[in-house]
């Protein structure tokens, strides 16, 4: 599977840097680059890729805007690229829907197996700022979660959120659940549905709020 991806990063050389690494993966084709958050949402609605790797200070409309449209319209995938580890607009990305972040100073490799992670539909956080963004969304004020909307779960799709919760990728939670990685995929996203929720990353973070 050739996973499609838009470039958004405002900065030419960075970008074109950033294409260069990621279309020399086989699996990776680059349809569209933007300079702007306005263009690479334009983008995201013109190509539908299947994900959208996106710099977070940029000009017109900021990566934070741009996720969020992103997201709430169900474009792609979003993939923040950020210089700054503990930058506020990370953790907007992330509230807005972002699937996950990695910092500038990754390596090619790196860069390309997140975009592959990401491309598969799980999410992804660089491991430097795990603890801090957990720590980040615990001390915000949680938005109220009404009871009936965790009791619309079924058993199977609670036991999802759980694994979630654990930071399990799609095919861990098929090994502990006994059960196909398309049919996870499938329990995912009837999870973030139910849950109005817009990325696994939100998920796994409810679920350790929440203790389940």
């Amino acid at each position: 599977m050739t996973i499609r991806v838009v470039v958004a990063e405002d900065q030419s050389a960075v970008r074109a840097g950033l294409v260069l690494i990621l279309s020399s993966a086989p699996d990776i084709e680059v349809v569209g680059e933007a300079a702007d958050g306005e263009r690479a949402v334009a983008l995201a609605r013109e190509l539908r890729p299947d994900l959208v790797l996106m710099d977070v200070q940029m000009p017109k409309l900021d990566g934070v805007a741009a996720t969020a449209q992103v997201t709430g319209e169900r474009l792609a995938d979003v993939l923040v690229l950020t210089t700054f580890d503990l930058d506020a607009y990370v953790f907007g990305a992330l509230r807005a829907g972002a699937a996950g972040f990695l910092l500038k100073n990754t390596d090619a490799r790196d860069l390309i197996e997140a975009v592959r992670t990401v491309g598969r539909g799980e999410g992804l956080i660089a491991p430097a700022v795990t603890r801090r963004l957990i720590a980040e969304f615990a001390s915000a004020p949680a938005a109220p979660l009404r009871p009936a909307a965790l009791d619309t779960l079924t058993r199977r799709e609670g036991e999802v959120l759980s694994c979630l919760g654990r930071g399990l990728s799609n095919a861990q939670i098929a090994v502990r659940l006994d059960m196909a990685e398309a049919t996870v995929k499938t329990h995912v996203s009837r999870v973030l549905g139910k849950l109005k929720l817009r990325s696994r990353v939100q998920a796994a973070v409810l679920a350790q709020e929440l203790g389940i």
